[in-house]
């Protein structure tokens, strides 16, 4: 494969020995390559405030600051143009087309070594979607998943990261002061999200956005405000 000079990767894990392999694989596959580093979502998106002309992002479910698919769905939204790559753990086949579903480019579990990390960027680096071999996507959708699935796409990303924050439990004046915008916005955005999602409360909002997950976007017991 050939590849110009100004390459740019994010790998965002907050493993440093894990990203450490990544960077390995990316070097023995584009040399040249500049590669960053975020250890948690916030560095993420803070690199992407900073440049977004990037080739891709290989990033972990669940690191500081997302969990389950928040950050893949914030980054689909935010940076349609950068291809995500999931690299995790939980590589399960459900997670697997689940990941595919929110936009993902690939899919590489953590278990793999070095060789097939190589070669799955490889792949990916020349705009083929990687999922692991032996993974079975030919199971029967949940019509219920789906459609909640369909829901959650139509955030955008401010309201994406509203709802990630609903999930840790902040009240709308903690939300407010993070993302830097007066109370009554995040009310506005906390209104668009109930009624996009079709439920009635903030804590319906969390049940739904962690049964997309299959549980893993974790669920904050905030109450209404």
């Amino acid at each position: 494969m050939t590849a110009p000079a100004s390459t740019h990767l994010v790998i965002a894990d907050d493993h440093p020995l894990f990203r450490d392999a990544l960077r390995q694989a990316v070097a023995s596959v584009v040399a040249s390559a500049k590669v960053d580093e975020a250890g948690t979502f916030d560095e993420l998106t803070a690199l992407l405030e900073q440049d977004s002309d990037v080739d891709l992002v290989l990033l972990d479910l669940t690191m500081p600051g997302i969990s389950g698919f928040s950050g893949l769905i914030y980054l689909r939204a935010q940076y349609p143009a950068i291809p995500v790559v999931i690299v995790s753990a939980s590589d399960d086949a459900g997670t697997i087309r689940r990941s595919l579903d929110f936009g993902a480019s690939g899919f590489i579990p953590k278990r793999f070594g070095i060789e097939t990390l190589r070669d799955a960027i490889k792949k990916v680096m020349d705009g083929d979607v990687w999922i692991p071999p032996d993974t079975d996507l030919s199971s029967t959708a949940d019509p219920d998943m789906t459609r909640l699935r369909d829901r959650l796409v139509t955030l955008t990303p401010q309201q994406v990261r509203v709802l990630m924050m609903l999930s840790e439990g902040l009240l709308n004046k903690q939300i407010a002061y993070e993302l830097g915008v007066s109370e009554a916005t995040i009310k506005a955005h906390v209104s668009a999200i109930l009624q996009k999602l079709g439920v009635e409360s903030r804590t319906q909002a969390v049940i739904a956005a962690a049964k997309i997950s299959g549980g893993q976007w974790r669920q904050g017991t905030s109450s209404p405000q």
